[in-house]
This record gives structure tokens, C-alpha cells and sequence, in this order.
């Protein structure tokens, strides 16, 4: 009796050591599962799943330019998915997708059966969905242990609860990782196969889930004959779940890799898209946008037929420059430049030769020295909207867009808002000036004065002559005359220039009517522009609108436009800068590009032959191109003046645009208050019967008076 209430208390004790010890391990597991779960998504965070998205750049015509993304993902609704990619993955990831609540029981036990026996982590046990809460949440980590598995757990049971089989599938095909920066079945479609992953066939789709397990080894681009293998091991797979049959296994495993793209084509219009990215980087904080991870759509005014265009113009002019600069360094009275630049005690002359003429690439810290470079600007003079961009040379894009950043000398160029002053002070184009000699004071680096007598390009004088021939020959003398004269004094000019779009600092010195303060390319085409639209200044622009994922508009942006000129003053600049075109200083656009179309333009060349421009428009197109070097020491050499280094890149853009648009032809319209008159041809003045005649327009008021006192009759 006595040993009976002795085993009876101690199966009492036991019991109760029992119950202390389960609900201490109760009480511990729960802690532990408490203390795992404190940083794991909340129902909130796993209802309202939010993934970043890739953020696209639009040309006006629907072609996609450039991707903004910090993870390469574009989302795809799993029913456009092929169903073979979806079998591919139940096959090779979990296989009891659709009947297991987040966690398989059967693949646990495999599991510690194989690792046991094995004594090392060669089995994992992970779900689809137990991938997919490791994928989408950072705080689950991705290191090898026990914790990591149970957070794993825990969310992919709340995940199952929350979402249907298809609603899984869905995320876990849109945020995988495949290598090569790409996330989601549709990104990495794109990457490896430039295509849609609606387009998928069955052996592309098996590759594609080959590589889930190590997408840096399994690489079709850098293992193929590994990923090959791959692909094969997930057809048998397939095969042997009856998601195909022996044919389709033996005709997909047949299929090589011809159709893997190798290296991923560069985005159309790297420095207008950079331009497009750094404004939007501006509205991040307005518009409450993040435009590396929303999923933006963002429609451009760039036209993709003219930036191509553009691109090809813009190249064949680099290279002829190129060649040109690469003979003026190799000739033997540049040898010490070319040694000086070249820096020949560090470099063989060879090795520079060969990369000069493109045989090798040009080391980096030579391209500012010896590379020709190049800006391109073309613009709708009616909106501002920005149709084609080039900010450098295509073969070596950098980071610097020389369209909008670089501030050079515009030389000649700027000549026509000295021009545009004196008619919009009422001087007729007839209006004649002394073609002699001036001084002026110009003030150097080190802040001294010292004189200077500018001459025009030819080195030519002569007597009176017209603002129309002052500018038909781009005569320094003319343009020097018209400020020191108060035609246009200089701080006229520079308030001109202003009001046209030019907002570098200028300088109102007499100096400023040869181009010596510098302008962005961008700017000065913008103040053509104006001219071209009757007067009307439209600020340059490259963004239309703005959609979220889900194509709602976040913001539209409309063009920008002001008054600067009267119609009058621009349609007589316009006509005098149609004479430099047609007779003039940009004549060989018509005569060796067959550009025929009504259009105005001006030649631009700097003192030393370091900057060469042109700019001019249609009433369609405004558009306007630079050469030189980035250092501006180093000169393109003699006789590389506007019309040579710059003018075919403009006139071989502006003949293919017009005509690969079809635009109509359009005439420049004359305003009712410009009238034509006829003068005499030798004093500008109210022709006699004797007189030669000839015809030139007048705004209304500013016409001849007198008479001509040379051809009278008595």
C-alpha cells in the first residue's frame, strides 16, 4: 500500500515535471516564433503587395527609348503568361504546388531523411510559396538556417491564406531573379530573347527555369554549354509530369541557343533619356514619385525616326572631322602639338595613330584632347518639344551631354541678334555700313586690356554694304560697326539674346557681336526657334506626360511659349538669314546636299578654329549642331569653319527629316505690314528712270524716302 502511494505521487511528479516542461517549451517556441515574426510583413503589407516596377521612356512615335529601374521587373498577368513557363516551374520548383498550404510536409521529410543521412545541407525543402516570401521581403535574409526557415514558414502560411494558387504563381513568375539584372519571367524574356514572354516557346521557357537555382553559373550568355544542360534536366522534368510529350521533349531539347542576345542593345537616345531622367529627378519630391522603382510610363516629344536620323548625320560629319583633325596632328609642322597632347613619352605613336583612326580604343584620359566632338539640337519652333538630341559622339557616349551642359563660344552665330536689334530698332536691311577697319578693347584672362582689330574671315574691306550683304558674308567688320555705332548698342544685344532664350551670362562689351560669350547649343537653337515661330519664344521641353502602372496621368506638361519678337522683325531676319542660305555662307546646302527647302540659317566659326556651328530652320523644324574638342585649346584645324565642320551634319539631317516625315512644303509667312518695294541697286534709296533696279522688303514706315541722288536726269 505504502509502495503504491509512493508510485503514485511519483507518476503525479512526473506528470507534473510534464506539463511544467511542455508549457516551458510551449512558452519558448512561442517567444521564439514571436520574436521571429516581430520584423515579418503584416496582413497589411501582404495584402497590398506593391512590387517596384521598371520605369519607361516613350518617343512621341510608341517606341521605348531607355528603362529606369533599380530592379529590372516589368509585370505580366500570369494569364498571358504561356502555360508551358507555369508548368516548368510546378515542375522543377514544387511540384505539389497546388495541393500543399505553404509548407510540404512530404518535402520536409525528404529533406532531414537526405541531409541526415548525407551529414550536410544537400536537400532544401523550400515551397513556390516559401521562395516567394523570401523574394518579396527583405526581412526573411536569405542565409542558410533554421530561423531564416521558420520566417519563411510563418509568412508563406499568411501568404497562402491571403492570396489564391494563380495569385502566387503570379507574383512568384513576376519576382524571380533569372541573372543579368532581371526580375520577373517578362524582364528576363526581354533580356535573353528580345522578345515578350507571351512569346515564350517551350524550350526558352525551360532555359528560363533552369536558371532559378544559381543564375550566375547556369548564365545561357556566359555557361551556355552548362545551361544547355539545365534546360534539358527541367524538359525531363516536364516530361516526366506529363506536362509534354516524348515529341515536344525531343524537339525542344533538339533547339540550341542561336536565339540568346548577347549583349543587350544600348537605349535609343542615351543623352536625350539621361536629359529626360535628370528632370525627372527634379519632380521626385512634387509629384511623390520614385521613378526607379513606380513603374512610371513617361512619354517624350522625340521623334525616334529623327533621332536616328540625327545619329547618322551626326556620325559621318564626326568622322570626316576626325580625319581632318587626325592629318593636321600627324603633319610635320603639328608635331610638337601632336607630341604635347599625345603624350608620347607615356604612349607609343603608333599605338595613338591606330587609335585616332578607330583601329583601337581611344584611352580615356586622351578623348578631351584628341577626339572631335559633337552637339545636336533639333526642336518644333511651335511647341519647344524637343525632336532629336545628340550630346556627344555616338561611338563614345559619356556622361556629359553637350547639348544642354557645355557652354562654348557660338562665334558667328550669334550674329543675328545683333541683326535682330537693329531691326527691331526700325534700320532697314538696306541700311548701310562702312566694311573698314575697327579696334577693340577686349580684356584678358589675367583681367588687362589690350586692343584688337578684328577682320573679317577673308581679310577683305570695302565701302558701304547692306545689313542683308553684312550677313550674307558674315562680315566681322559689319557686326562690329552695327554696336559701336549704336545700331544695336551691346547691352541692346545682350537684353535681345535674353529675351530670346539665352540665359548664360553675356557680356555687354562692343566684343559680344562676334560670339565671344558663351552659349549652351540648346539655347541658341531655342532663340532660332523663335524666329522660325513669327516671334514666339517656346521654352525646349522633351517630357509630355506622365502615367502611373496603372496609366493614370501623374502629370502633363504643355508648352511654354511668350512673345519675344514682333512678326515683322522676325520674318526680316528670317529673309536676311535665307540669303546666307541661298547666296551665302551656308549656300552649300543647297548646292551639295540638295536641301531646296524655304530655310534660315547661320554659319559659326570661332577665333582659332575651335568651335564650328550651324543652326537654322524650316517652319517645321529648328535644329542646330557644334564640333570641336572638348578642350577648347586644341583647334580643329584651319579652314574647319561652320560651313565645312558643321553645316553637312545639319543639312544631311534637315533634308532626310523633311522628307522621311513628308512634310508639306511650307514657306515662311510674310506678315501684311512687310511690303516689298523696288530701290536702286547702287544707293538703297527711291529709284530714279535711270536707275538699276532692284526689289527688297521693308517693314512698313522704315521704306526709302529719298531719292537717289547719283542716277538723276536732267
Amino acid at each position: 500500500m505504502f509502495d503504491s502511494m509512493i508510485e503514485l505521487k511519483n507518476y503525479k511528479l512526473i506528470i507534473l515535471k510534464s506539463l511544467i516542461v511542455t508549457v516551458i517549451g510551449f512558452i519558448a517556441v512561442s517567444l521564439l516564433l514571436i520574436f521571429l515574426s516581430r520584423d515579418l510583413p503584416s496582413l497589411e503589407q501582404l495584402e497590398n503587395y506593391d512590387p517596384d516596377l521598371v520605369t519607361r521612356i516613350y518617343s512621341s512615335d510608341g517606341k521605348v527609348l531607355n528603362e529606369l529601374f533599380v530592379q529590372k521587373r516589368v509585370f505580366i498577368e500570369l494569364e498571358k503568361i504561356p502555360i508551358h513557363m507555369q508548368n516548368a516551374i510546378i515542375a522543377s520548383e514544387d511540384r505539389r504546388f497546388y495541393s500543399h498550404w505553404g509548407l510540404s510536409m512530404r518535402s520536409v521529410a525528404r529533406a532531414i531523411l537526405i541531409n541526415t543521412l548525407s551529414m550536410s545541407y544537400r536537400q532544401g525543402f523550400s515551397t513556390l510559396t516559401q521562395q516567394l516570401a523570401r523574394n518579396l521581403y527583405k526581412s526573411i535574409g536569405f542565409e542558410d538556417s533554421i530561423f531564416r526557415k521558420i520566417k519563411e514558414v510563418i509568412t508563406a502560411v499568411q501568404i497562402e491564406r491571403t492570396y489564391t494558387k494563380d495569385e502566387i504563381l503570379e507574383m512568384y513568375l513576376n519576382t524571380i531573379h533569372f541573372g543579368h539584372g532581371t526580375y520577373g519571367v517578362e524582364a528576363a524574356t526581354k533580356r535573353f530573347f528580345a522578345k515578350s514572354s507571351t512569346e515564350l516557346s517551350i524550350d526558352e521557357s525551360a532555359l528560363l527555369v533552369g536558371l532559378l537555382p544559381s543564375p550566375a553559373n547556369y548564365s545561357p550568355i556566359n555557361y551556355p554549354e552548362i545551361s544547355i544542360r539545365r534546360r534539358n534536366t527541367i524538359l525531363r522534368l516536364m516530361r516526366d509530369q506529363k506536362f509534354i510529350d516524348r515529341l515536344e521533349y525531343e524537339a525542344s531539347r533538339s533547339r540550341n541557343l542561336e536565339s540568346i542576345q548577347g549583349e543587350v542593345k544600348r537605349g535609343m537616345a542615351p543623352y536625350f533619356t539621361e536629359y529626360v531622367r535628370r528632370t525627372l529627378e527634379t519632380l521626385d519630391e512634387e509629384l511623390e514619385i520614385n521613378i526607379y522603382r513606380d513603374g512610371l510610363k513617361i512619354y517624350t516629344t522625340l521623334d525616334s525616326k529623327l533621332q536616328s536620323i540625327a545619329e547618322r548625320a551626326v556620325m559621318r560629319s564626326v568622322k570626316e572631322d576626325q580625319v581632318r583633325l587626325n592629318n593636321r596632328l600627324y603633319s610635320e609642322s603639328s608635331r610638337e602639338e601632336f607630341e604635347k597632347l599625345a603624350y608620347l613619352t607615356i604612349y607609343s605613336e603608333d599605338t595613338l595613330k591606330m587609335m585616332l583612326d578607330g583601329k583601337l580604343e581611344l584611352y580615356k584620359e586622351l578623348r578631351d584632347k584628341l577626339l572631335v566632338q559633337c552637339a545636336f539640337v533639333a526642336l518644333d519652333p511651335k511647341t519647344g518639344g524637343i525632336l532629336a538630341m545628340v550630346g556627344g559622339r555616338p561611338d563614345y557616349h559619356d556622361q556629359y551631354n553637350r547639348a544642354v551642359q557645355a557652354k562654348r563660344q557660338p562665334g558667328s552665330v550669334f550674329k543675328p541678334f545683333v541683326y535682330t536689334t537693329a531691326l527691331d530698332n526700325g534700320y532697314p536691311v538696306t541700311e548701310q555700313l562702312l566694311n573698314q577697319p575697327v579696334v577693340l578693347n577686349i580684356q584678358n584672362m589675367d583681367g588687362t586690356w589690350v586692343k584688337w582689330k578684328p577682320q573679317n574671315y577673308d581679310g577683305s574691306t570695302g565701302g558701304l554694304t547692306t545689313l542683308r550683304e553684312g550677313l550674307r558674308k558674315s562680315m566681322n567688320l559689319i557686326s562690329v560697326r552695327m554696336v559701336q555705332q549704336d545700331i544695336a548698342p551691346a547691352e541692346q544685344v545682350k537684353q535681345t539674346a535674353k529675351r530670346m532664350g539665352i540665359n548664360t551670362e553675356i557680356r555687354a562689351v562692343d566684343a559680344l557681336a562676334l560670339g565671344t560669350s558663351e552659349v549652351y547649343p540648346i539655347e541658341i537653337v531655342s532663340a532660332y526657334a523663335a524666329l522660325a515661330n513669327k516671334g514666339v519664344y517656346s521654352k525646349p521641353f522633351g517630357i509630355t506626360k506622365i502615367e502611373d502602372r496603372y496609366g493614370n496621368i501623374i502629370k502633363e506638361f504643355f508648352p511654354d511659349r511668350k512673345e519675344v519678337l514682333s512678326e515683322e522683325t522676325s520674318y526680316l531676319m528670317t529673309s536676311l538669314m535665307q540669303t546666307v542660305m541661298d547666296r551665302g555662307t551656308g549656300g552649300s546646302a543647297r548646292w551639295k546636299y540638295k536641301f531646296n527647302r524655304p530655310a534660315a540659317g547661320k554659319t559659326g566659326t570661332t577665333q582659332g578654329w575651335s568651335d564650328a556651328w550651324f543652326v537654322g530652320y524650316t517652319p517645321q523644324i529648328a535644329a542646330g549642331c557644334w564640333y570641336g574638342v572638348d578642350d577648347f585649346r586644341v583647334p580643329l584645324g584651319p579652314g574647319q569653319d561652320g560651313s565645312k565642320a558643321a553645316l553637312p551634319a545639319w543639312a544631311r539631317f534637315m533634308k532626310s527629316a523633311h522628307d522621311t516625315l513628308e512634310m508639306p512644303l511650307e514657306k515662311f509667312e510674310k506678315p501684311d505690314l512687310i511690303k516689298k518695294k523696288e530701290i536702286c541697286g547702287v544707293t538703297k534709296k527711291k529709284p530714279l528712270p535711270a536707275c538699276p533696279i532692284e526689289k527688297e522688303i521693308y517693314k512698313v514706315g522704315t521704306e526709302p524716302t529719298q531719292n537717289c541722288n547719283i542716277h538723276r536726269t536732267y
